[in-house]
This record gives structure tokens, C-alpha cells and sequence, in this order.
């Protein structure tokens, strides 16, 4: 009811009212009548109006009992293709969508893979190729899969597919994909998943594990190689042909080019029949199988790179990227970025039953109560855009959000800390709202380019500086300050529940700790310390070799006003040093792009893990994945021999003492050259409300929504007690309005009655 000139309407009906009985009372005086009852009316009807709809809604109201899941997001996800995708934005969608072989178990701890749609975990044998030991994974896929519905299947009366020869005029006014008025589906076959790992090594889709994977999977490397070769003849040959004024961006666009996956020799993928493939590995690498738990490794159906490599399709935006397809338990039913997102349940899902079996605690806490009934439970889930962390925790509160995290600005507001540890407010319990506290596999940290000129390189003095600032940046006050405590301040890469992790002084960073023998633990190093090595990196009191001051320049992706107080926080701690820090904030995909391209100084960011292995942390600043501008994952370029070395000797090794001594030389190795500000480990907490069911936390897989319930009666219910309307205020000022017409009125009405 707010549209603009509904609103208008309304400021010339109260101007009508109040300047008719002061100005044409005699000639219009049935008017005025007639005015005051529509305004008892209208008062009336917005008093009714009130009553019924509950303020501050974002869902339509038809959905306040149905079976849905309601959820926010931040910022647009950038990538939704599998082979692309590599964020934990983006994963929230693209992990409810495809299925990679294996999955990680829902409840278990440790955590434990297990078949997704793969028949059962992979058979794992050995062969010699050129004499040299290589490992197979077989793995076998269940028959009956099938894939979401979607128009790249459709097929016409004649059996052929009807939207692969799509004309502009087809796709006139197209916005999604279910703009298309039919659908298809088929079964999941083993070629698919050959498929998508040869995507991989598409050069136009620069996916961020192909430095990584080449290394390990036989001939992707070469693989790679013909397909680059392959793009850039063609793209020769169609510049020689358009001559000087061809523009390659507009012909790819109108003319997409198709490379020939299949023209070029790839035997690190094998496909045996129509449920089995092979993938070879060079030497060993048992990671591999925490790898096939990831979308990267999820099936691609040929029928869809068809599909959306159509101009038509291209220049409306309908690509893979925004609107994927897969055989998981949700599909993108609505894909409005800047408004919201909504999942739908898979009408083809197949019958998956909720687990059996967990931890000795789980049935207790009722996570058992819906074992054996089929997969998905909830029929939607709509995520909805929320860029102010307030707005959204003000809509969970009033139940229109499932669950929230907690920020700084609402952690009173939720969080107590009693003598049994942390609890919630009163307020929150008389809600019903539940608390799940852990420590996440994840680190926050602030990174350095390593190519820069000034913070960057591995000569001591640019070590010096680098240590400096580490020293400078109070990680353990501003835990306090932004995060309430809920953090273990890092001295290394790995988090706590990861192999390798030592705590006390044998974990202790020393180039930025002390360790307190009364206190029997680490304190960060004076201020004076850290200007003394800034003194000798060449900048005593933050003044360069030029005579000017040392200015450093700091991306983030911070765009909401709330971060406002962390980045004056930022500031504070360079003056420490009398540095020049300066700001450059951008949304999250413009930062994104920055930090692949190596534009940048100077960065904050967080690495999520992808499984519980040490090797998924350290290779983050392995040297051969520092390649800046193919969206790699060692952002700060950071290249180190002596690192590397001990980085192929420790990724391949079981978990033994002899690799816990490999991963504490790593460890200072980087710590000494600081490529990081190694920050933090987040302390994760998150709420419920009291209709969502089998709340448990896991950080590795990303799959989850299919295990969620949700009791939409009693949201709705709920909803409805929190959110009555207070209307005293609207019907005093309907009274005030009414005594106000009673002088105009009793004129009227004399004038009517004189003799």
C-alpha cells in the first residue's frame, strides 16, 4: 500500500477535507457531508487494515503458514557455476543444486564421507603408466538419477530437443529460466561427471582449482593446454577475418565459441560404461576423495552447455552461472539477485532417507526424531536480500527469518555469559530461540601482496615491515571490541580440530608473541617493538627513504555503514606506526576481482575450509598457485622455495608424527616471512527459532538445507503474538480528526434548519 500514487491520492483527500468548510461551506455544504463520511469510512477501513497485516513482513502472505525456509543474503553471489564457484555466498545455492559423488555425513563427528550418488565409496587400486606408480578411484553411480526439470531437456512431438535452435525472437521478454513454458529431464550418467571435470580446463572459465587439480590428475595439465591452443586459434582466425574493427567480447557473445572437448586426449578421466568413470591420479594424493565431495566434481549435463551457449540466452543474462542445473534436492525456481532467491524442492529427487545414526548425543537432542523419512522436507527456500546486518536481525526477532548469526551490534541483545558459559538473554528464551555455539574450521586473516614493491618480497627488511604490522594490528582487542570474544587469536594457519594445531607456546608465533611464564600464555609484543623493526625495514617512525610518510593502501569489501567503526579501528592501528592507511572498500565481487588480479596492497579476507586436512589451509600460499589474474587461491602471491618444498613433502602424508613435525617448520617458515596477518579462528554462533528442526552445525558440508524442517503452523502462529499491531495511536488520531470536523459539521447542520 505504498505505492507512490496511492499516497498521493491520500495528502489530496486531506486537503479537500480541510479546506472545504473554511472556504465553499453554502454552495458545497452536502459535499462536506459526504467528505466526513468517506474519511470515517476510509479511517475505518485502515483501522481494519492495521489489525490484519503484521508490520515489517517481507513474505507474501499467502506463504506465513506454508513449508518454507526463510534466510537472507548479503551481496549477489558472483559464480553459481560448479566449476567456478568457490565461496561460501555462493556455495549456500550451488551446494542444493549439484551432487558430487560423495558427501560428508550430516551428523557424524569427526566428519566422514560418504556416497552421494555414487553406488558406494570408490574402489581405490594402483597401476604403473610409463613406469611410474599411479592411484584409481572407480567410482560407480547409482542408475535412476535423475535431473531437475529444466528446458535444455525439453523435447518436442518429434523426440528432438525444442530450445536448442532458439531465435531472439523466441526469448523476447525472457528473464529466467522458467520464463520457458516446458520442461525435460533424464538420467545421470557417468559421462557427465567426465564432462565437468573436463571443464576444468576450460581457459575462459579460469576455475580456481585448476592449478591444483593439474597437479595431481594424469594429462589435465596437457589437457588444459590443447584447449588453450585450441581458443586461441580460433580466436586468431576470427580477428583476421573480422580485420581491424573486430571486437572479440561482442562476436564471443553473439557467436559463442564451442572448443571440442572431446578432440583432445585426456586419460586422467576414463569412462568405463554408462555408470562408471575412472579418474587417475599421479603418485598419490588421498585428499582426492574429500575433493569429490565438492561441486567441482558435480555432473554436467552436455544437453546444458548447449543450451546456454545460445546468443539469445547470452545476451538476456540466462547463462550457467546464474541458472544452474543439477540432480540435487533444490532447483533456482527464482533468481532475482538484488531482491531475492528463491530454491525450490526437486520434483525428481530421488528417495534419500534422513539418517540413522550420529553422535551418542544426537537422539537426545532429537536430531534422530526423522530418521528414515525421505529427503527433502521443506518445499522452498526463500533468501531474500539484506545488505544491513540490523534490518535483517530486526525481521529474525519478529520471526519473518528462520535463523541469524549474531554481529557485534546484537550480541547483548542475545548473549549472556553466565557461570555454566554462554546462554541467552531473557528475551531470546521467552522466544524459544535455540543457540548453537563452535568453533569454525575457517580463518580469518589479513593478507599481504607479496609482488608489491613496498609491502611485498622476502628481503629481511620487507619481513621486518610486514612483522610490524602484525604486531601493530591488536587482533586479541579487536576480537574484543567487534566480536565479543568469539575468537582464538591465530598464530598459524591451522584451526583448532585440524591436524597439526598446537596450542600453548609450542604453537606460539614469536615474531609477534612473547610467552608469559606467570600467565603461562602468549602476549603480543610491545608497540615499541614493532617500531623498532619498522625503524629497521628502512621507515623509523613510518618516514621512507624519501622523507615521506609510509602510505599502505587497504581493500575490503565493508560497504555497509556498520563497518564504519571497524575501519576507523583499522586506522587506529596504523598511526601506531604513524602509517598511512588508506581505504578502498568496494562491493564484494569488485573486491574479488581485485584480489585475483593482484590489484591490491594490502587485504582482509577468510578461507572456510572444504575438508578436515591440513593441506586445504597451507595451500593457500603454496607458490605454483600464485598465479594473480586466473582466480587462484594464494591471493598474496607469496612464493617461497624452502615452503613449497616442505609443502609437497607434507600434502600427501598420512597423519603422523613425521608430518606434524613438516607442518610446524611451515609454520615458521611463514611466520618469519608473514605473507600473513594470521588473525583469527572464528567462534561461530548462530540462532533458531523454535519451528526449526535438526539445527546441528557442519562446517564441511555445504549440502544441508535437505536435512531442515521446518513447522510453518507454528511460525505462523508465533508470528502472529509477536507482531500485533499497535493501533491505539491510529484510532486517537482518527478521534482527534473526527472532533475537529463536528464544528463544520454543526454549521452545516444549522444552515440546513434556519427558518
Amino acid at each position: 500500500m505504498n505505492a507512490p500514487g496511492r499516497h498521493l491520492r491520500r495528502k489530496q483527500f486531506f486537503f479537500r477535507m480541510y479546506s472545504g468548510p473554511h472556504m465553499r461551506i453554502g454552495k458545497h455544504r452536502r459535499t462536506v457531508v459526504s467528505n466526513v463520511k468517506t474519511f470515517v469510512a476510509f479511517l475505518a477501513a485502515l483501522l481494519a487494515g492495521a489489525c490484519g497485516s503484521p508490520p515489517n513482513n517481507p513474505h507474501r502472505a499467502d506463504d506465513s503458514s506454508s513449508n518454507y525456509y526463510y534466510d537472507t543474503f548479503m551481496a549477489p553471489p558472483k559464480h553459481l557455476d560448479p566449476v567456478r564457484s568457490y565461496s561460501m555466498d555462493e556455495a549456500i545455492f550451488v551446494c542444493q543444486v549439484y551432487e558430487p559423488p560423495l558427501q560428508f555425513h550430516f551428523l557424524k563427528r569427526p566428519y566422514v564421507l560418504e556416497p552421494l550418488t555414487a553406488a558406494h565409496m570408490p574402489e581405490v587400486s594402483e597401476r604403473f603408466i610409463d613406469g611410474a606408480l599411479h592411484t584409481v578411484y572407480e567410482i560407480t553411480i547409482k542408475p535412476g538419477i535423475l535431473y531437475q526439470p529444466h528446458p535444455c531437456f525439453a523435447r518436442d512431438e518429434h523426440g528432438g530437443l525444442r530450445y536448442h535452435a532458439l531465435t531472439r525472437a523466441d526469448t523476447r521478454g525472457f528473464l529466467q529460466v522458467s520464463d520457458f513454458a516446458n520442461t525435460g529431464t533424464r538420467e545421470l550418467v557417468a559421462a557427465d561427471y567426465v564432462l565437468q571435470m573436463k571443464r576444468m580446463a576450460d581457459p575462459r572459465l579460469n576455475s580456481p582449482v585448476l592449478s591444483t587439480m593439474a597437479k595431481y590428475i594424469l594429462g589435465l595439465d596437457d589437457y588444459a593446454a590443447g584447449l588453450r591452443s585450441q581458443l586461441q586459434a580460433e580466436r586468431a582466425a576470427r580477428r583476421e577475418s573480422g580485420g581491424m574493427l573486430y571486437n572479440q567480447r561482442e562476436d564471443e557473445k553473439r557467436n559463442p565459441i564451442r572448443l571440442d572437448y572431446d578432440g583432445i586426449e585426456f586419460p586422467g578421466a576414463e569412462l568405463v560404461d554408462r555408470y562408471t568413470y575412472r579418474i587417475i591420479i599421479k603418485g598419490r594424493y588421498p585428499q582426492i576423495k574429500y575433493w569429490l565431495a565438492m561441486p567441482f566434481f558435480a555432473p554436467m549435463p552436455q544437453e546444458a552447455l548447449d543450451f546456454y551457449a545460445q546468443a539469445p540466452l547470452i545476451v538476456r543474462g540466462i547463462t550457467l552461472d546464474r541458472f544452474p542445473v543439477g540432480t540435487g534436492a533444490y532447483y533456482i525456481e527464482t533468481y532475482q539477485p538484488n531482491r531475492q532467491i528463491i530454491l525450490a524442492r526437486n520434483p525428481n529427487y530421488r528417495f534419500e532417507p534422513y539418517p540413522h545414526q550420529g553422535e551418542p548425543d544426537d537422539a537426545a537432542l532429537g536430531l534422530l526424531s526423522d530418521a528414515g523419512r525421505p529427503l527433502p522436507f521443506i518445499d522452498r527456500a526463500v533468501y531474500m536480500l539484506e545488505p544491513e546486518y540490523i534490518t535483517a536481525w530486526n525481521k529474525f526477532l519478529q520471526g519473518y527469518y528462520d535463523t541469524s548469526g549474531i554481529t557485534s551490534d546484537s550480541f547483548d541483545q542475545a548473549v549472556t555469559m553466565t557461570e555454566r558459559g554462554v546462554g541467552l538473554t531473557d528475551l531470546l528464551q521467552d522466544q524459544g530461540i535455540g543457540l548453537i555455539t563452535a568453533v569454525t574450521s575457517s580463518i580469518w586473516y589479513f593478507g599481504f601482496n607479496m609482488r608489491d614493491s613496498v609491502v611485498g618480497g622476502l628481503d629481511e627488511k620487507q619481513c621486518k615491515l610486514r612483522r610490524a604490522i602484525s604486531i601493530a594490528i591488536d587482533i586479541e582487542e579487536h576480537l574484543d571490541i567487534f566480536n565479543n570474544g568469539r575468537g582464538i587469536p591465530a598464530h598459524g594457519l591451522i584451526p583448532p580440530g585440524i591436524f597439526g594445531y598446537l596450542e600453548g607456546r609450542a604453537g606460539m608465533n614469536p615474531y609477534v608473541y612473547d610467552w608469559d611464564e606467570d600467565q603461562q600464555r602468549p602476549v603480543r609484543k610491545s608497540i615499541e617493538e614493532a617500531r623498532r623493526l619498522l625503524a629497521e625495514a628502512g621507515y623509523p617512525n613510518g618516514i621512507g627513504p624519501d622523507g615521506k610518510q609510509l602510505t599502505i593502501s587497504f581493500d575490503n569489501m565493508m560497504t555497509g555503514s556498520s563497518y564504519a567503526p571497524y575501519l576507523n579501528w583499522m586506522l587506529k592501528q596504523f598511526r601506531k606506526l604513524n602509517i598511512n592507511l588508506v581505504i578502498n572498500t568496494t562491493d564484494y565481487n569488485r573486491f574479488q576481482d581485485k584480489i585475483n588480479s593482484g590489484n591490491f596492497q594490502f587485504f582482509s579476507w577468510g578461507w572456510n575450509a572444504d575438508y578436515p586436512d591440513p593441506e586445504n589451509f597451507f595451500f593457500l600460499l603454496y607458490g605454483p598457485n600464485a598465479r594473480h589474474g586466473h582466480g587462484v587461491e594464494n591471493t598474496t602471491g607469496y612464493v617461497s622455495a624452502r615452503y613449497d618444498e616442505l609443502f609437497r613433502r607434507m600434502e600427501t602424508m598420512d597423519d603422523t608424527p613425521g608430518r606434524c613435525a613438516l607442518i610446524q617448520q611451515m609454520h615458521a617458515t611463514l611466520q618469519h616471512d608473514a605473507p600473513f596477518h594470521f588473525g583469527y579462528f572464528p567462534v561461530g554462533y548462530s540462532l533458531y527459532h523454535q519451528w526449526y528442526f535438526n539445527a546441528k552445525p557442519n562446517l564441511m558440508g555445504r549440502n544441508t538445507l535437505k536435512y531442515k524442517r521446518i513447522d510453518g503452523e507454528l511460525r505462523d502462529q508465533l508470528r502472529r503474538e509477536w507482531n500485533r499491531p499497535v493501533v491505539w495511536p491510529l484510532a486517537l488520531f482518527a478521534l482527534f480528526v473526527l472532533l475537529a470536523c463536528v464544528p463544520a459539521a454543526v454549521i452545516v447542520w444549522k444552515r440546513e434548519h434556519r427558518p
